[in-house]
């Protein structure tokens, strides 16, 4: 992963004190190196992916940065191929497809979770964190930093934020300090986001090409339509379906409790074709994947 540090911290200052009416663009990216251990039998291989938080003036959207590359790469193949090719290429989901949007203004958590051909998102509150402001002081790729700890999903975190960043935001639901918070790892090291850099933004700089925000995705074949949004923008996909976090709890349940009848109900249901590149689940009769979970990051209970 590309570290990306500025020498100096000033010019990402200017930018988050840039015009409020743009309050829902990022003005900067702040990179972590997430690892979690969600195997504790197997703790030398723990789970890792390069995630990004767009931070804007009054919110935030944290997301996989290891899952937009991909996107953006597949986006480019897709185009230089052809009319003639384009059938032939398969869009492969790479890296989380959890995304994460802070209003702390509002105090407003949007989760938008991906589950057969279909995203959903979710509505709920900021948790409400008791942070411990220590004195101890850090300087990470020229932001100066603050040391905060809290109790919070049945763990203990120790976090950096910088004040001179003044958005109460941070990687997942990490929320509620006087700045963003740029590096956070429980006591046991068993889920942590290390910082990887910091950047300011350029827009659509993670396509490598212009985009703009498609106003008639009809025009667009359906493997192109979550991907023709511009990334800087801090704005849920308008294409998700809205639920609350019980109803989406249901139908993983019925997913994984009757994995056929899911997958027959996703491709009888309209609008939901299947070339639609992004699933959660392995088809029936596939090899799963999906890695062994006994140490969640929210622990249950605590």
């Amino acid at each position: 992963m590309k570290r990306f540090i500025l020498p100096c911290a000033a010019a990402i200052l200017l930018a988050l004190s840039a015009a409020a009416q743009h309050a829902d663009t990022a003005r900067l990216l702040v990179h972590y190196q997430f690892t979690h251990v969600m195997d504790t039998t197997n703790r030398s291989h723990p789970y890792t992916e390069n995630m990004v938080l767009f931070v804007g003036k009054s919110a935030s959207a944290y997301k996989s940065y290891d899952g937009l590359v991909a996107d953006g790469q597949f986006k480019k193949a897709y185009a230089a191929a052809g009319p003639d090719g384009q059938s032939g290429i398969n869009r492969h989901t790479e890296g989380s497809r959890t995304q994460y949007y802070q209003y702390p203004g509002q105090q407003q958590l949007l989760t938008k979770e991906t589950l057969g051909f279909n995203e959903y998102l979710i509505r709920g509150r900021i948790p409400a964190i008791d942070w411990k402001i220590g004195a101890d002081t850090a300087t990470f790729g020229g932001l100066h930093c603050q040391k905060a700890t809290c109790h919070f999903g049945g763990r203990d975190y120790t976090v950096w934020f910088c004040p001179d960043l003044p958005v109460h935001t941070g990687p997942w639901k990490l929320n509620g300090l006087p700045g963003v918070i740029v590096d956070a790892a429980d006591s046991k090291n068993e889920v942590v986001f290390r910082f990887n850099g910091v950047e300011k933004t350029v827009p659509s700089q993670l396509k490598g090409q212009p985009v703009a925000v498609n106003t008639n995705e009809k025009d667009l074949p359906p493997i192109l339509r979550d991907l023709d949004d511009d990334p800087t923008l801090i704005l849920p996909p308008a294409r998700a379906i809205k639920t609350t976090q019980k109803e989406f709890d249901q139908m993983k349940a019925a997913m994984r409790k009757d994995p056929a009848a899911f997958w027959q109900a996703m491709n009888n249901a309209p609008g939901s074709p299947g070339e639609h590149p992004t699933m959660v689940a392995a088809k029936p009769g596939s090899k799963s994947t999906a890695p062994v979970l006994n140490n969640p990051i929210e622990l249950p209970g605590k």
